[in-house]
């Protein structure tokens, strides 16, 4: 159900969930400062109620309304990249909903770049938490049309086109003491986050059982099935492993779908090609999905674009899609 920008700031202030659109996804969103209103996500979405929520808030001089720490490196980071695809977690003030924090001693933030999010917060003076608008480990909607067919049309969706950066933001940790840490990858990259900053993230030394609960806050979109299609999905590192599966799958009578990266040889199947720019497959990722997984195929094949530093959120993504 499409709504007016009025319209979806009267239904947050009514403790009901809209669906936003932001540069990176759709988000599901509620006032942040409402547990009725942001327990609403989690039944909406089917969400572990442990998962934190990002709160997406107007203006840097809000951070300190959720967190008793602003550490220099973290408003650097903010100056460099809000508004924009970068979550900054940071220690909550003990106001800040346990529902919101998912448990965590931190509060995740983040200014959306996005004019129609940064309008609603503005002209609404609302701060909202707001993941992704789907069902709980199903693909992310970067339209109006995918939060519908995902989570039904009854859900308001305040339809502000096809988002321009087309995977969720890039989360990153700062401790009290100035030290950060990578938590999610995304469009802004770990060699950014360094040259902002001045110095590597910190690298954890305690032991892998220690490793989590110690040093890592947890934060949304870490779980190892994430991102995926309804249809089941395989992933291939080069194209002749991908195009063997396809031919495999048609002398078995199973249909199949390829999203491939790149120019060169095709399976001979439905296929949606990206171009091999990361931006590009980034901002298209996850409507080539929705579009290969409506076409009701036995099972996709996608191939997986370089390892290397600037694909990273890219195979993060894909790579948690396809898990099996």
């Amino acid at each position: 159900m499409r709504v007016s920008l009025e319209q979806a700031i009267a239904e947050l202030k009514k403790g009901e969930v809209v669906a936003i659109p932001t540069e990176t996804v759709y988000g599901l969103a509620a006032d942040a400062t409402n547990d009725t209103a942001l327990k609403k996500i989690f039944t909406t979405k089917q969400r572990p109620a442990d998962h934190p929520l990002i709160v997406h808030i107007s203006d840097i001089s809000q951070v300190t309304d959720w967190a008793t720490d602003f550490p220099e490196i973290a408003v650097k980071l903010a100056k460099a990249f809000w508004p924009g695809a970068l979550t900054l977690v940071l220690p909550a003030k003990s106001h800040v909903s346990r529902v919101v924090r998912g448990d965590e001693p931190t509060v995740a933030l983040r200014v959306p770049n996005h004019p129609l999010a940064l309008t609603l917060l503005k002209q609404g003076s609302l701060s909202v938490a707001a993941p992704s608008a789907n069902l709980f480990t199903q693909l992310s909607p970067t339209t109006a049309a995918h939060v519908e067919a995902g989570l039904g049309e009854a859900i308001p969706v305040l339809d502000g086109g096809a988002c321009n950066v087309g995977i969720e933001s890039t989360i990153v940790s700062v401790a009290t003491d100035g030290q950060w840490q990578l938590l999610r990858p995304g469009m802004i990259s770990e060699a950014e986050i360094v040259k902002v900053a001045g110095l590597p993230q910190r690298v954890n030394i305690t032991s892998l059982e220690q490793k989590e609960t110690q040093l890592t806050p947890k934060v949304p979109g870490q779980h190892a099935l994430h991102y995926s299609p309804r249809t089941p999905l395989s992933l291939f590192k080069d194209r002749q492993a991908l195009l063997a599966a396809c031919n495999a799958l048609q002398n078995t009578n199973k249909s199949c779908a390829a999203l491939l990266i790149g120019t060169g040889a095709a399976p001979d199947c439905k296929v949606i090609t990206l171009p091999s720019q990361p931006e590009k497959v980034a901002e298209q990722l996850y409507s080539a999905l929705h579009a290969l997984d409506a076409m009701k195929v036995s099972r996709l094949l996608v191939e997986l674009p370089p390892a290397s530093a600037e694909w990273m959120a890219v195979l993060d993504r894909l790579t948690r899609a396809g898990h099996q």
